[in-house]
């Protein structure tokens, strides 16, 4: 039998599905399962994206240009000139989500064996996206006291090699919900043109910022026109996750020319993923408001509630709609795992995000666990509930 390639070898599991099987058994059991584990929103989608597809009129439907359809690009920029972010069509790639944006990326601006530094914990893909490239992660760790706070330069500095390349940042942040400042992402600047190096920013969660704090793009960062690499979605601005739209934003026109090789490789994004996507511009304002509104709604429920039980730390983030608490226990893969099989309180039970899959680090996150709170209040209340019944009983807890 033929082997598999080493990069199929090495390709990390996703730590937010490898557990769905144990999730499918509970239900077969009859055991209701709070999904807390994947950042899939339960809000509706704009109406404008359902409205589009449902008045569609068209007798084919046809690849678009590899860069995106020209139109949609248009009104992107708008809607970036509303956030302060001046861009052009051509410096925009749409991606099949904004994974596909992040590979085209890593491939364009890395070769195999350069590095990436990237604060952990961080967004799981992110190991595989490096996987794939054949791109080693340097990770720093930013800690849970701080309330996962950017790490000191030093701290990069250190991590810097002959081989470093660039450095990824996530801003809101996946799976922390950390919101980085503005002195903080200056902090990035000084350190990228030092020693000359890409900063890939993932901003997808850029509308959801909480308690008066507003978002700042790395976009925006003085003297970084060459260094900067972006990247968005409609996913979870929109509640749109299953269109698999996103984007690749970039003022380096080297950088573009190179990526674009890549997109013509795979023909154009999803073209009626595009047709919803660009209706969704007509979202008015009003919109998040109301959304975010409802998540800090959720973040206050979760925070407050699992703050209250013993032995548990979650800190209070302002932005995206996740928190990486610590928790009393031994082993979070065992715990999240043992919560599906063995755990049920009044015929439920939860499914966490291990958060040992959200760090590079061997060993790291083994206490933590990710929490999306893309539920409603009640819902959320119970969950919380469930979770401080199961650690009375787990027989992995430490205190």
């Amino acid at each position: 039998m033929p082997n598999i390639s080493e990069k199929g070898r090495l390709m990390p599991e996703s730590p937010i599905r490898k557990l769905v099987p144990y999730a499918d058994q509970a239900k077969k059991r009859g055991t209701k399962v709070f999904h807390l584990n994947i950042g899939q929103p339960d809000i509706p989608t704009p109406q404008s994206m359902i409205d589009a597809m449902h008045k569609l009129d068209i007798k084919v439907i046809e690849y678009s240009h590899s860069a995106g359809i020209l139109s949609y690009r248009e009104s992107m920029c708008k809607y970036y000139e509303k956030h302060g972010i001046h861009v052009t069509p051509d410096q925009i790639i749409v991606g099949a989500g904004a994974s596909e944006a992040i590979l085209f990326a890593v491939q364009t601006c890395l070769n195999p064996g350069d590095e990436i530094i990237i604060p952990e914990p961080f967004y799981a893909n992110y190991n595989g996206f490096a996987t794939s490239a054949g791109v080693k992660v340097k990770p720093i760790i930013s800690s849970i006291e701080s309330g996962f706070a950017l790490p000191p330069i030093s701290e990069f500095e250190k991590a810097i090699t002959p081989a470093t390349k660039a450095i990824m940042v996530c801003n809101p942040n996946n799976p922390t919900g950390y919101l980085y400042s503005r002195e903080e992402l200056e902090t990035l600047r000084e350190i990228v043109l030092k020693h000359d190096l890409f900063l890939f920013a993932d901003e997808v969660y850029r509308e959801f910022c909480y308690d008066g704090t507003t978002h700042f793009s790395v976009l925006n960062l003085e003297g970084l026109e060459e260094h900067v690499v972006l990247f968005d979605s409609v996913s979870k601005r929109y509640s749109a996750c299953g269109v698999r739209i996103g984007a690749m934003i970039s003022r380096n026109k080297e950088v573009m020319r190179t990526a674009m090789k890549f997109a013509q490789a795979r023909l154009s994004p999803p073209s009626l993923g595009q047709i919803a996507a660009e209706a969704a511009m007509a979202t008015p304002d009003s919109y998040f408001v109301e959304v975010i509104e409802e998540y800090k709604n959720r973040r206050d429920t979760v925070v407050a509630g699992m703050n209250k039980i013993p032995g548990v730390m979650c800190p209070n983030p302002k932005g995206a709609f996740y928190v990486t608490a610590r928790l009393p226990i031994d082993n979070s893969d065992k715990f999240c795992q043992w919560l599906l099989e063995s755990f049920e309180f009044e015929k439920q039970t939860v499914m966490l995000a291990p958060a040992t899959g959200f760090y590079s680090t061997p060993g790291a996150g083994m206490k933590e666990v990710r929490i999306s709170y893309v539920l409603n209040v009640e819902d959320l209340k119970k969950s919380v509930k469930v979770l401080e019944e199961a650690l009375k009983v787990y027989p992995g807890r430490t205190i």
